[in-house]
């Protein structure tokens, strides 16, 4: 993974503005009970439509790291939990099979833009492929470009309904 980092941090160090992070330190690894401390904090900084619950984020995380079918990798740096990325894999008739899905990813705010997000996709990549999955999808409304610059293009428009 780390040599995925190194060469993720290259492609970001390119983009004007960008202030360098080593990268070496940083650790994209699946997530344990013990984060929930540090994970709080940046899911409800991510959330815009809906308040998260910290009752009924200690009853989930549980579930999420017991679902098999569930992939939740931290990006770690000095120690600290810094992101995350959430996705799960399912079936689908379109596509002979399963697919996976990328539900939330967030970093947080003040490191956002040296790498993270790229690393959490990498490992989230990986996974997916480990897996035999086709297809990587998801939904955003706030971070298109970051999508596009890794290689994902634009397929659908997302509609929901909140019940």
């Amino acid at each position: 993974m780390r040599a995925l980092l190194g060469a993720a941090e290259r492609r970001v160090a390119r983009r004007p503005g960008f202030k360098a992070m080593n990268v070496e330190r940083l650790v994209v690894r699946p997530a344990r009970r013990s984060d929930a401390d540090d994970l709080f904090p940046i899911i409800a900084d991510f959330a815009t439509s809906f308040v998260p619950e910290r009752g009924a984020f200690e009853r989930t995380l549980p579930r999420v790291l017991a679902d098999e079918n569930a992939c939740l990798l931290v990006a770690e740096l000095e120690a600290r939990v810094t992101g995350y990325v959430l996705g799960f894999e399912h079936l689908t008739f379109f596509a002979n099979g399963h697919v996976s899905w990328v539900e939330e990813i967030a970093v947080t705010a003040s490191l956002r833009g040296k790498g993270i997000g790229r690393a959490l996709m990498m490992g989230f990549e990986q996974w997916a492929t480990s897996r035999r999955s086709p297809l990587i999808a998801l939904a955003t409304r706030r971070a298109a470009g970051f999508y596009l610059a890794l290689g994902y293009e634009e397929s659908a428009t997302y509609f929901r309904k909140v019940l």
